[in-house]
């Protein structure tokens, strides 16, 4: 079976720290785009990094210098370190991948999706 498996999300101070992981099985993840989306409550799903062989990592300006995506291939897994959290990145975390190797921030055209890990950020 194609899965992804997200984990690693908690509560939280503003200003702390959370890794996320995302355990890709059943496919290679780097031959895919790998991308974290956020969906904050009521809100629609915003990309918050992408990675790929492409085009290296893609990130929004508004998590740029604090968010650190990355992937281990011999573990099949990406990985999100989120540094200096806000209350506002409260939210419920995807991984997705896609094929084409293009990074987007967008939530469209993602093959794969995992569960979610939800993060807390208390203020």
């Amino acid at each position: 079976d194609v899965q992804l498996q997200a984990s690693g999300g908690g509560l939280v101070q503003a200003g702390g720290s959370l890794r996320l992981s995302c355990a890709a099985s059943g496919f290679t993840l780097d031959n895919y785009a790998v991308a974290w989306l956020r969906q904050a409550p009521g809100k629609e799903h915003e990309g918050v990094s992408c990675i790929s062989s492409l085009d290296g990592r893609v990130y929004p300006d508004s998590v740029k210098g604090r968010f650190t995506i990355s992937s281990d291939n011999a573990k099949n897994t990406a990985y999100l370190q989120m540094n200096n959290l806000k209350p506002e990145e409260t939210g419920v975390y995807y991984c997705v991948a896609r094929i084409t190797r293009m990074c987007t921030l967008g939530s469209l055209g993602w093959h794969y999706w995992g569960q979610g890990t939800l993060v807390t950020v208390s203020s």
